[in-house]
């Protein structure tokens, strides 16, 4: 099976050659192995059921699972089990081994997560009594069952007044459990998507149906709305009345230990905060030297302030990162860091920010192309100021090639080149933006930091990735409110008021996981410990590391690290990898 899937892959690779270019490499064959076929069918099969049991008209949004839609998916991860359970594991590449073994990894949390939901919706089904009725008309629609239009229109005015009478009693109860509220939300809002898929099917269509259907499905769909409405209302979460005005939901240490475990990361929230009081120590350490050479002694948050005027005019941000990029583009290649692909390096591109998202992303993103954030004329007089500052020539020094070329945009060229079945299903932000941070911690190591003021600059985002880790954890265990975290990014870090406030608001309102603000430092410090492990060991130069990592494509850092090793992996293997060393 392995010589077919190879050879296969092969031959495409061969077929789709330039001429007269680039001649095929051994590099080009490793695109696949024994189970990632199973990896691409279950991927591919996943979206697939969540496609057609969950998807509105078109598949432009999904919808909060059915429970047919959740057995049909529970039933898929069994049967992919069991695939897996078939495989002669003992018998398969090092590379094989780590593909079965994240793969079972993703289907057993994803089991679990359906599992939790499937009893957390036994427990709503009372204030649903009218979902049966609505998701088995989605049921026929999905096949085009004939419908009778005076029936349909029959059940629909059922369907109201039995909403109408739980909606009553829900009136008049108590408040209801966050999390129950939430969900029960969420399925309301999921049965009103459905509806009118189910609705914009026949109407028009069908004659009999567009005489008897329109005027119950829109009283029924604003009464869904309404009941929407009510059940968030009628949640018992405490918004924080710290003044921050910013929400959220902790999830407390069990969960995040369950998180970090399946993430394969072998530590305790309290000794992710010990490595980021450690970290952050180092880097205050080194930010007093760079003040103490611009003459402002030990005071290093009068340097900073110093740092933060040196912004540059509005207008003339897009030419500052020009200038950025090629700076740090020349000291990669004078170091002989990473072979760069040419293609990549031509083909990122810049998009302005709007006012609106610099309101939860103060900073540059980016992915093919860098986002810009930088003031604009719609915005007030302090937030142009705070922007500037926040968005200084020596903060961005490091933040340039994080976002295009070594970081996000050649991450996204070559992921979409090489292993590409791995980046949907093992994605992980410790990949992601560890791999991105990486860069930043060995780029100052290396020395790209010349001044103190461009070391200040780049310690300022070592600093801030040491606070994500402190805030988000502590907001998480329970012990700090938002605005303890925004005071925390200001007070320690040096942040715009503003900035900080934008940082904690899309970390906790965002939508990201939980784990996503940590795994910025944690990864970038996982895949630093491994570049110590195999390069300055001289085991591998700095060009083929970097060039073996990036085609290893997206996964837990304790994989990139067993890949490289090259060893048997025990089937049943737990996360043990401790990548740091703590001082006593």
């Amino acid at each position: 099976m392995k010589k077919n899937i190879l050879t296969v892959l092969a031959g495409i690779l061969l077929a789709s050659a330039v001429q007269g270019q680039d001649k095929p490499t051994a590099a080009m064959y490793e695109q696949a192995s024994e189970t990632s076929g199973l990896v691409v069918q279950y991927t591919n099969d996943a979206r697939a059921v969540n496609y057609f049991y969950g998807a509105t008209a078109g598949g432009y949004r999904s919808l909060a699972n059915s429970p047919d839609q959740r057995d049909r998916m529970m039933a898929l991860n069994r049967e992919y089990l069991q695939k897996l359970a078939n495989t002669e594991y003992n018998t398969i590449s090092v590379d094989g081994q780590v593909d079965y073994i994240l793969l079972k990894r993703k289907i057993e949390e994803t089991q679990n997560v359906l599992t939790k939901e499937a009893a957390l919706y036994k427990e709503i089904e009372k204030y649903l009594p009218f979902a049966p009725t609505l998701f088995n008309y989605e049921k026929l629609r999905r096949r085009g069952a004939t419908m009778n239009g005076q029936e349909v229109a029959a059940q629909f005015n059922q369907v109201s007044k039995d909403l109408e009478k739980v909606k009553a009693e829900v009136a008049a109860g108590g408040k209801i459990a966050e999390a129950k509220a939430n969900f029960t939300a969420d399925m309301i809002a999921s049965l009103k998507g459905r509806l009118k898929n189910f609705y914009d099917f026949y109407n028009g269509y069908d004659p009999l149906f567009t005489w008897w259907v329109p005027t119950t499905y829109k009283k029924l769909d604003e009464q869904l709305t309404e009941y929407e409405k009510l059940i968030r209302s009628k949640s018992d979460a405490k918004p924080s009345d710290d003044g921050s005005g910013i929400g959220g939901l902790p999830i407390g240490r069990e969960e995040l230990n369950r998180q970090l475990k399946v993430e394969m990361v072998a530590y305790t929230p309290e000794e992710l905060i010990r490595l980021a009081d450690q970290e952050f120590a180092w880097c205050e350490a080194e930010i007093i030297k760079a003040s103490r050479e611009m003459g402002f002694g030990d005071n290093w948050k009068a340097a900073q302030e110093k740092v933060k005027n040196s912004y540059v005019p509005a207008g003339t941000q897009p030419e500052l990162i020009i200038k950025l990029y090629n700076d740090a583009q020349e000291f990669i290649k004078a170091h002989q860091l990473i072979n760069i692909p040419p293609i990549a390096d031509e083909t990122w591109g810049m998009q302005m920010m709007s006012p609106e998202r610099q309101l939860v992303s103060p900073f540059f993103l980016g992915g093919r192309d860098i986002l810009i954030s930088y003031p604009t004329n719609t915005m007030e007089h302090e937030h142009k100021m705070m922007s500037m500052r926040g968005n200084n020539p020596y903060f961005s020094r490091g933040t340039v090639q994080h976002e295009l070329v070594p970081g996000h945009h050649l991450q996204f060229y070559m992921n979409s080149r090489y292993r590409s079945y791995r980046r949907e299903a093992f994605s992980t932000p410790f990949s992601t933006e560890g791999w991105t941070l990486y860069w930043e911690l060995l780029l100052y190591e290396k020395g790209f930091a010349k001044t103190p003021e461009e070391r200040i600059g780049m310690l300022f985002w070592r600093m801030h990735r040491c606070a994500r880790i402190t805030f988000s954890l502590k907001y998480h265990l329970g012990e700090w409110t938002p605005q303890q975290c925004v005071d925390y990014l200001v007070d320690r870090v040096g942040h715009e008021y503003s900035n900080a406030h934008a940082e904690v608001k899309r970390s906790f309102e965002g939508g990201y996981p939980p784990l996503y603000q940590l795994a910025y430092l944690v990864g970038g410090l996982q895949l630093f410990s491994i570049k110590n492990e195999f390069v300055e060991s001289g085991k591998m130069s700095f060009a083929d590391f970097h060039d073996k990592v990036i085609k290893l494509n997206h996964m837990p850092m304790e994989m990139i690290r067993a890949s490289l090793l090259n060893k048997p992996i025990p089937k049943d293997y737990t996360p043990n990898w401790k990548f740091y060393t703590f001082k006593k």
